[in-house]
């Protein structure tokens, strides 16, 4: 054996033997504390209980026994304090902790409330660990917890109708609030920002030039998810995120229990239940979308697009409502894609309960239509991005079928006065 190999062999023993003192120096070393004293002593002297409380004292002017729904715990935690506690009672027992002889649980309360408040602002858990005196190891391991918990909790405010007179009760309402017969629901999608995975490359990189995973929901008319898919990679095109959903599956077999065509009033033709879309999604029998190209004013093709775009406004709408309330999708989300897609879900659970719980509440004042025949949404700044539209060859039976609902629209039985203007 040579001089060099000796010389090899020394070294890397000296290497090993570094590497196995300094082990035992890790191994050997006593924690400083298990708490910051910072944290510590901040909790004993005002926990986040003293402070939700302090928040509720704002909801009630004493003086004037007025109900003041802008301020104090809703404008902190986007809800009233009467609906924390019914999303506690739901989901306490799933996220309680034992006490040790080490240290005390933090309470469920509190655990929902640091959660909260990370979806309604997206700040740091370095920025929640200072407001809520728990450390930002903690809250990382409790955020998609709870959201896990939330998700479990209120599966069922998320459901697509099951048969054909529910399917029926959408149509009447989307016919009624927003003159679109035959439609049962209008979807999209969207890019939600997220920092980049580690080690994905590109997979997450969208077109439009960051990271994101893609939402894909369906909406009702009165703002109310009835279907959601989220988590899809940003790199997918539109094509492929919505062939990568059940409901699209379940649109092609006929398993939706859709109600049978029907004539519209004043037509010999039968028309199926639609849902509606824009650009960005196939034409199809049952998914109308606009006429491609800029349209002769008053024409058929431009009425129709207009009365298209009026019933698809309210999924827009509803992506709207949801990031003016919960303000972490406004940017971009500084968690890996799997706990990502646990609180965006976690988001759209909420939105449902919120929408049945606190309806004139939650509702934000310009956030969508109020005269829905007059008034057109103004802020874009949802801070999410539309899925690139791509132009296809449609089949001829689709094509029929949304000519039959554009002549429908300019005759006297379909027509509205404001569709010309």
């Amino acid at each position: 054996m040579c001089a060099d190999d000796d010389l090899l062999i020394a070294a890397a023993a000296v290497i090993i033997i570094d590497q196995n003192d300094r082990k035992k120096a890790r191994k050997s070393r006593k924690r400083r504390f298990w708490v910051r004293p910072s944290l510590k002593s901040g909790r004993a002297k005002y926990s986040a209980n003293n402070f939700m409380n302090d928040l509720i004292l704002d909801e009630v002017d004493k003086l004037n026994l007025e109900y003041r729904c802008g301020t104090g715990f809703r404008n902190f935690f986007r809800m009233t304090s009467s609906d924390f506690e019914t999303l506690l009672s739901l989901i306490g027992p799933r996220i309680t902790k034992m006490d040790t002889t080490f240290r005390k649980a933090i309470p469920v309360n509190e655990r929902l409330a640091v959660t909260l408040r990370f979806l309604a602002t997206g700040d740091s858990y370095h920025s929640l660990m200072y407001m809520f005196k728990i450390s930002k190891q903690v809250i990382s391991a409790i955020v998609p917890e709870v959201c896990d918990a939330l998700i479990n909790a209120l599966q069922d405010y998320i459901k697509m109708p099951e048969n054909e007179s529910e399917w029926k009760e959408k149509a009447n309402e989307f016919n009624e609030k927003w003159n679109f017969p035959n439609c049962v629901g209008a979807f999209d999608g969207k890019h939600i920002a997220v920092q980049a995975p580690i080690n994905s490359g590109t997979e997450y990189f969208n077109y439009k030039g960051f990271f994101s995973i893609v939402l894909f929901a369906v909406v009702d008319a009165n703002y109310n998810l009835t279907y959601a898919n989220i988590g899809c990679q940003g790199r997918i095109s539109d094509g492929g995120v919505f062939n990568e959903t059940k409901f699209k599956k379940s649109l092609e077999d006929n398993t939706m229990n859709l109600p049978s065509p029907c004539k519209l009033p004043g037509r010999n033709k039968s028309s199926p239940f639609v849902f509606v879309a824009d650009d960005a999604f196939p034409l199809t029998c049952n998914i109308m979308k606009p006429y491609a190209g800029t349209q002769e004013k008053g024409s058929m093709k431009r009425i129709f697009n207009y009365r298209l775009s009026r019933a698809r406004r309210v999924s827009e709408n509803t992506f709207r409502i949801i990031s003016s309330v919960f303000r972490i999708l406004r940017k971009p989300i500084l968690l890996e894609p799997k706990t990502a897609k646990k609180v965006v879900l976690a988001i759209v659970y909420l939105h449902n309960f919120l929408r049945k719980h606190s309806k004139t509440l939650y509702n934000l004042n310009g956030a969508f239509d109020v005269d829905s025949s007059v008034t057109y949404p103004t802020d874009s700044g949802d801070g999410l991005n539309n899925i690139a539209r791509v132009p296809r060859r449609s089949a001829t039976d689709a094509q029929e079928v949304r000519n039959e609902l554009a002549e429908y629209f300019i005759s006297p039985q379909g027509r509205i006065s404001f569709q010309y203007d």
